[in-house]
């Protein structure tokens, strides 16, 4: 996790459950090209939480899925997950920033400021949340310059 960031506390996994959309990121190859990116979440019957990430690739006209696993850090009211697509390799999920009433957005890092994530129950977000986004992540040492923002529709 970046020395910046710090995750959330009062996390309640229970109503972070289900599917977000991605309405910014940071481009990783794993991403690259895609669009009506979504990510859902699940309990997994070991305690842990399914992750499904879908996206639709227009260069190759198909639908790609990435299934993972994550698991709780420390506390399970803190927003710090470990996650893993791939096989025993994790890396961290951290939740710095959330809409605790709705839980309609979420701010979401990587293991380092080369990933970053803006999550929203809808496929689109008010400015203001894009514009918090944006300055909350360039405070804690995020290029918010080379944001990606995610086509929905």
């Amino acid at each position: 996790m970046p020395e910046s960031v710090k995750p959330v506390s009062d996390f309640e996994l229970n109503n972070y459950l289900g599917k977000w959309y991605e309405i910014a990121r940071l481009d990783h190859s794993f991403e690259r090209g895609l669009s009506q990116v979504t990510a859902e979440y699940s309990i997994r019957n070991d305690g842990g939480v399914s992750v499904l990430n879908r996206g639709y690739s227009e260069d190759k006209g198909e639908w790609k899925e990435a299934e993972g696993k994550a698991y709780f850090v420390n506390s399970p009211t803190d927003g710090y997950l470990k996650v893993s697509f791939f096989g025993p390799f994790y890396g961290s999920y951290v939740v710095f920033e959330l809409d605790r009433e709705n839980y309609s957005y979420a701010f979401v890092s990587g293991p380092n400021t080369g990933y970053l994530w803006l999550l929203s129950r809808t496929p689109t977000v008010e400015a203001g949340i894009l514009e918090k986004f944006v300055q909350m992540s360039k405070e804690r040492g995020f290029d918010t310059n080379q944001l990606i923002y995610v086509q929905q529709q």
